[in-house]
């Protein structure tokens, strides 16, 4: 797809995926009004870097405290699985993988 003007259309909503920005001497970038919007920061809002594999992530800090138990509410009981037991998978995995090499040896003779 082509570029135009450092940004890369992506959408009929805009040009807002891959855009290309010059770094000012103090480290400072200007996040695009778009996707200020979209993800809803705003003047004064706070937001975390994390990088990657040599990708930098920015996200909107979560600083309400009201906001962060939200979030722990909704997520509460989400590493139960529903059912799903992870380390029973695992095993029967394993037994299913032992079988086959006792097959497999029992037609070599071994």
């Amino acid at each position: 797809m082509p570029r135009l003007g450092g940004f890369m259309p992506t959408s009929p909503a805009g040009y807002t995926q891959s855009m290309t920005y010059k770094v000012g001497p103090k480290g400072q970038v200007v996040i695009p009004k778009a996707i200020r919007d979209r993800v809803g920061i705003g003047p004064g809002d706070q937001v975390s870097f994390d990088e990657e594999q040599g990708a930098i992530r920015i996200r909107k800090a979560i600083t309400d405290p009201a906001e962060r138990r939200a979030i722990l509410a909704r997520l509460r009981g989400s590493l139960k699985g529903g059912g799903i037991d992870p380390i029973a998978g695992l095993e029967a995995e394993h037994r299913r993988e032992v079988e086959a090499d006792e097959r497999e040896r029992r037609m070599r003779g071994l």
